[in-house]
């Protein structure tokens, strides 16, 4: 019988799973101020092995799926897929995501691994225009609600992660910082 392949899938290996959490907080621009917006969420990370590149890259591969619902009128506000990716030999963690909204982001950053037993942490960057991760968008939202910058902040320690992500938003002739958190819990 073949011996099954093992992936090296580095700090992303604390993300398989399926993850819930009721205490995220949405902070997003209006026409005349903020709006707040506590939700909840169900976010779905699987193992999707790796793949070769150019035959000198190997990534591992995390596809994702990201359901968040307000708390409100409990309706889905935000549907988000993508994938997070791990270069071993480089020690370069990638997340590249897209939205319903015509926007997509491929953002990512070296990764130092924690002393000790701490906790792992994962902080990724996006910028647009970026030289090495960067982020486009549709005419329609580079003129009306353009995305200049996004960082993901990801904390994994036990069965808890949490994290907090800012997209700094054109909006409204102004300079605004969209921004999301939540605690979830592995299911």
């Amino acid at each position: 019988m073949p011996k099954a392949k093992v992936v090296d899938y580095g700090p992303l290996a604390g993300l398989i799973g399926t993850w819930t959490g009721d205490k995220g907080l949405d902070v997003a621009p209006e026409p005349d101020g903020i709006a707040e917006s506590p939700y909840y969420e169900t976010i779905v990370f699987d193992e999707g092995g790796d793949v070769d590149n150019a035959d000198s890259q190997v990534l591992a591969i995390v596809p994702y799926t990201q359901i968040v619902t307000r708390k409100s009128n409990d309706e889905v506000f935000h549907h988000q897929v993508g994938y997070w990716l791990w270069d071993a030999r480089e020690g370069v963690v990638i997340q590249t995501l897209t939205i319903p909204r015509a926007v997509s982001v491929v953002a990512g950053a070296q990764w130092t691994a924690p002393a000790g037993d701490g906790p792992i942490e994962i902080v990724v960057a996006a910028q647009r225009g970026g030289a090495d991760w960067g982020i486009v968008e549709s005419p329609f939202m580079r003129d009306n609600a353009s995305t200049v910058s996004f960082e993901h902040r990801v904390t994994i320690q036990g069965g808890i992660l949490r994290y907090t992500e800012t997209t700094v938003l054109e909006i409204y002739g102004k300079t605004f910082d969209h921004t999301d958190g939540n605690q979830l819990t592995r299911q």
